[in-house]
């Protein structure tokens, strides 16, 4: 996994190896979404991944979890040219090693194509690292929140939805189904624009589950007595999840069900998406947050009736929005996008717009 902005290219999978799968068990395992084509989960030595690292060079940092957490991803690329993410831990985060390589090896048999999957990790002395597919085309929170370009499309946004759901459907099936700490940073995007789950929310930290980081606004009401993670509580995320791609923003579930009980609906559904999707696709997709909302853990549905819900729903689309194809912005566009008031102030004096009070207004 990783953000790194790219140009959707061909798949990233290996043809090689696929020509050496027989074809009626590659098919079987696509209906089930398996990915026969990953090699087996291994463990690295340290030098292979500093090297594969750049010895962990700044540049190769592609995202980072505060003062709190501080577990830094890069990317990097071995040997044989495959392009990887590597999770390094804080020195304090696993003490026991023992611990460590049992949780990655279990998640490590894990494969689909719904997943960001896990290839390795590295336990020598002190350090503790994951070893992942890269992911070139960055993170659900990026282009739903903090896009640039163009709005992710309804279509999309439906299409994250239901390969979420999948993804989980797939790990409860192989008895993984706690998720710690499901957000839009887990979730990423393929060279072909998919949508994948991060494997790294699989792993059981060290504090026994005991592992949300969000605002304590967006945790499962259970949590908050608990202090654990269960299956219902992945999701009640997966619910604000839900709210996330309805509205493009981050709303406190409280306040959604609010809104949701007033009738309030288009207080809750993104601007951007006017006129992408019938009164009967936004109630549905609202219908389905507030069930994986509920209070009480046991009303939530589960996986498997999510993607049956979502299947119905989804469109056309064309991938994530592409910033080296957008059409460019015209200097007052481009003034607007950074709330540069001066340079807005001086190209409507240009143009000679006036409010109606005769002086040169600042709008975007």
């Amino acid at each position: 996994m990783g953000c790194e902005c790219s140009k959707l290219s061909s798949c990233c999978w290996n043809s090689e190896y696929n020509e050496a799968v027989p074809q009626d068990h590659r098919e079987e395992n696509e209906e089930k979404g398996e990915a026969d084509d990953l090699p087996a989960f291994r463990e690295y030595s340290i030098d292979t991944i500093r090297m594969a690292t750049s010895g962990f060079a700044v540049e190769n940092i592609v995202s980072e979890h505060g003062e709190k957490a501080p577990n830094v991803v890069y990317k990097g690329k071995l040997d044989n040219q495959r392009k990887i993410a590597v999770k390094r831990f804080n020195r304090s985060a696993w003490p026991d090693s023992r611990q460590f390589l049992d949780e990655a090896r279990s998640v490590g048999q894990l494969r689909n194509h719904k997943l960001v999957n896990l290839l390795g990790c590295c336990c020598e002395g002190e350090e503790r690292l994951l070893v992942a597919e890269f992911m070139p085309n960055d993170t659900l929170a990026k282009h739903l929140f903090h896009w640039e370009a163009q709005p992710m499309k309804w279509a999309m946004r439906l299409r994250v939805a239901l390969y979420l759901a999948q993804a989980l459907e797939y790990c409860t099936s192989k008895g993984r189904a706690l998720y710690h700490d499901l957000n839009a940073y887990r979730i990423v995007f393929d060279d072909e624009a998919n949508p994948r789950l991060s494997c790294f929310g699989l792993m059981k930290n060290s504090r026994d589950g005991k592992s949300y980081s969000t605002n304590l606004a967006f945790t499962p009401p259970e949590y908050l007595r608990t202090g654990r993670v269960t299956p219902e509580s992945v999701i009640y995320s997966f619910g604000t999840l839900l709210l996330d791609l309805l509205s493009g923003k981050h709303i406190p579930p409280s306040h959604a069900l609010d809104l949701i009980r007033d009738r309030n609906i288009q207080m809750l559904t993104d601007s951007c998406l006017e006129g992408q999707f019938t009164n009967d696709d936004g109630t549905e997709l609202v219908r389905l947050a507030s069930r994986c909302l509920q209070f009480e853990p046991r009303e939530r549905p589960n996986p498997k009736s999510l993607v049956t819900a979502l299947i119905p729903l989804q469109k056309e689309t064309e991938g994530v929005p592409d910033v080296a194809a957008a059409v460019p912005l015209s200097p007052l566009g481009e003034a607007c996008l950074r709330n540069d008031m001066t340079a807005i102030h001086e190209i409507l004096e240009k143009i000679g717009y006036k409010d109606d009070e005769g002086a040169a207004t600042e709008v975007c």
